[in-house]
């Protein structure tokens, strides 16, 4: 796969319905979640597969929710969400994070996707700097990623939600804490776009 044939565009009301084609190609990602999961303290069993996809409609439109989008033409293959803590307080471990942690960042990154197709070509990567590159645009900062720790076993790409402490350090950022058993705090100031 050529990546330069790829493309990152943010995620917007107009870029919704290729969003939608991907999250509906893998069913709704991770149980009908649809990525809403870092949006919200709330524990709510009532959530479902469709209530997850108005409210993730309904945070997009509202520009309350950003990722960055790759795209293969019209057809998005992938994203990585991020925003400002107050758009994605939910974070795995937050009780240890907010014990250990000594500022809160600019802006999170807390989840990457990328379509079965496109796997295991660089694609995560991609995705990674275009939410980079959109966060310079929006003023910059400091910038924290999750990523998982390398994996000691042969595990499915679908469960490294947020890529690989490997592929963060290769994006430049540096470690700061553990976090859980397996996840990190990893951390780079990003400066704003010129």
């Amino acid at each position: 796969m050529d990546l330069s044939d790829l493309t990152v565009v943010p995620l917007s009301p107009d870029t919704w319905d290729a969003f939608e084609a991907l999250v509906e190609r893998h069913n709704g990602i991770f149980s009908g979640c649809w990525c809403t999961w870092f949006t919200s303290l709330e524990r709510d069993p009532e959530r479902t597969y469709e209530s997850n996809r108005e409210l993730k409609r309904t945070l997009v439109h509202k520009d309350r929710n950003h990722a960055a989008l790759v795209m293969d033409g019209d057809e998005a293959v992938a994203w990585a969400e991020y925003g400002p803590p107050c758009e994605l307080p939910n974070i795995h471990h937050r009780k240890q994070y907010d014990e250990t942690k000594d500022r809160d960042p600019d802006w999170r990154i807390t989840c990457i996707f990328v379509d079965r197709r496109y796997r295991r070509s660089g694609v995560a990567k991609l995705a990674l700097q275009g939410a980079l590159d959109l966060i310079a645009a929006s003023g910059g900062g400091l910038v924290e990623g999750y990523p998982h720790e390398r994996p000691t076993k042969k595990v499915s790409s679908s469960f490294l939600y947020n890529g690989t402490r490997p592929m963060y350090e290769a994006a430049g950022f540096t470690f700061d804490r553990s976090k859980g058993l397996k996840n990190t705090v990893m951390r780079r100031e990003v400066a704003p776009a010129g």
